[in-house]
């Protein structure tokens, strides 16, 4: 789940959500088409709200927010928060509808935990990328790299930096400097398409992605940077400090930081070196 969580699993069916008025809203479609495999879910919700809410003169339960879409643009989607979700689930004849009522009121009121006990964010964080078998140490640095992105995101935003635009040009400007790639650029380098480009960074790239956005919070606080031009001029700035230590590093190791590697050819690298492993071991053994 990325951005943050805007997206949860029932059952192999992905659920767009996203957090409204201090709670979760979810689509109406992706919850229609999890419980009735329907291949025309708009039409089905159409008919509902025609059925249950307008013949019977009856206040719209939905709101429509933008949510991404297929084809990575955002658009209005129908979404109800779990209580009204619990309503339009009624007029579904399903038999999935009572195991999924007991997991939406579970993830609506995750939220509502881990805004009183952030913590418990972190743990289910850790869980997931344990599930996906990352390691405990690279866990720590994608943990820690969260937290020092939110705190320059923060930054930003209290030097008024407010639209996804800008946040979006300022991070770039941050990755250039750093890499000598932009993040749509780093993510071709790897093969990604929709995947999160940090999930599959590994240490030393989180390690130099941490630096550049730390560097360009303090920057921005000691120039009191207002406003995008003197920001950009700050990220600039900030990830130039990461990439000259970055090019330092490459000099005395003599090895690259980016790399193509990623966790989503894993069990593949992963293959490659217990093969190798095997064929040294093997030839070790015949000279001996």
């Amino acid at each position: 789940m990325d951005s943050k969580d805007a997206l949860v699993v029932f059952e192999g069916a992905r659920i767009r959500r996203k957090w409204h008025d201090d709670q979760w809203y979810f689509s109406v479609v992706d919850i229609v088409q999890a419980l009735t495999d329907s291949p025309t879910p708009r039409q089905y919700w159409g008919k509902i709200k025609d059925r249950e809410f307008k013949q019977h003169h009856l206040s719209p339960i939905w709101v429509q927010l933008k949510l991404p879409s297929a084809d990575g643009k955002n658009y209005h989607t129908d979404c109800s928060n779990t209580e009204s979700m619990f309503r339009i689930i009624q007029s579904i004849p399903s038999p999935k509808a009572e195991p999924f009522k007991r997991w939406l009121a579970k993830v609506g009121y995750e939220r509502v935990q881990e805004i009183e006990d952030p913590e418990l964010a972190q743990k289910r964080m850790k869980d997931i990328y344990k599930l996906k078998g990352y390691s405990d140490d690279w866990i720590e640095k994608r943990v820690r790299g969260i937290a020092v992105r939110d705190e320059l995101t923060d930054e930003w935003d209290s030097r008024g930096i407010k639209t996804n635009r800008e946040y979006s040009i300022l991070t770039s400007e941050i990755s250039k400097a750093t890499f000598g790639l932009t993040p749509g650029e780093y993510k071709k380098f790897k093969g990604l398409k929709q995947q999160n480009l940090r999930d599959h960074m590994n240490d030393l790239e989180l390690i130099f992605t941490m630096l550049g956005e730390a560097s360009t919070t303090k920057i921005a606080r000691n120039k009191d940077a207002v406003g995008f031009d003197e920001n950009k001029d700050a990220a600039k700035e900030g990830g130039t400090v990461a990439g000259v230590a970055r090019e330092e590093l490459e000099r005395r190791s003599g090895e690259k930081v980016a790399t193509q590697e990623n966790y989503l050819n894993e069990p593949e690298t992963k293959k490659r070196l217990e093969s190798k492993k095997k064929s040294t071991s093997s030839s070790t053994n015949s000279t001996t």
